[in-house]
């Protein structure tokens, strides 16, 4: 199942988390054992049933509905990938699910200060820095650059950032991150091809 797969499915399952299906009196137990096994309609009845409890402790953490609904995909997302991590008989799967979206809000919650401290140093840099004829233009195009990156999705912008802010390589990325390399090289392309149209639209080119 791919990560567009996963996240198409998980739309409609919000769709219908108010109808009505053969499973809506499934137990627990049912669910998180068909998503053990990689049953992709118990994915969708476990986003029906939790995605809101989800979405509530993440719009809790970030106070950011969507940043919210974005970590709340996240989750599930993570969670396909990683069901033969779960064990049913150990732990509950909304409690399960609730250990992840810690993670994921902490990893949220690091991204937006990474970007609240770029964007103070860059101020700080504009404001401080020497005004020698190279020094403001070189500035001007990190602030370019910064804002570029704020228009970009969250995944797109976070790669791109631990590329060129970071000095990560796209494999020291995929370590940090858990994305497949491949994704992260799809995202630093898209990333990459969005800020140049967007620049050269801004240029007139």
């Amino acid at each position: 199942m791919t990560g567009h797969r996963i996240t198409d499915d998980l739309a409609a399952a919000s769709e219908l988390r108010s109808r009505p299906t053969p499973h809506d009196d499934a137990d627990d137990h049912w669910i998180a054992r068909g998503l053990v096994r990689g049953d992709e309609y118990c994915l969708a009845a476990a986003y029906r049933r939790w995605g809101r409890l989800v979405h509530t402790l993440a719009a809790r953490g970030l106070g950011d509905h969507r940043e919210a609904e974005d970590v709340t995909q996240q989750v599930f997302v993570a969670a396909w990938r990683g069901r033969a991590n779960f064990r049913p008989e150990r732990g509950t799967l909304p409690a399960w699910l609730t250990g992840i979206t810690r993670r994921k809000i902490a990893d949220a919650l690091t991204a937006r200060t990474r970007r609240i401290e770029l964007a103070t140093t860059l101020g700080a840099s504009l404001e401080h820095e020497d005004r020698t004829v190279d020094e403001p233009e070189r500035v001007l195009d990190r602030l370019v650059v910064t804002e570029e990156l704020s228009r970009l999705p969250r995944v797109q912008r976070d790669v791109l950032e631990l590329a060129y802010f970071a000095d990560l390589t796209q494999v020291q990325i995929a370590d940090r991150t858990g994305m497949p390399l491949g994704t992260v090289k799809s995202h630093a392309r898209r990333g990459l091809q969005r800020m140049r149209h967007s620049l050269a639209l801004a240029s007139g080119g």
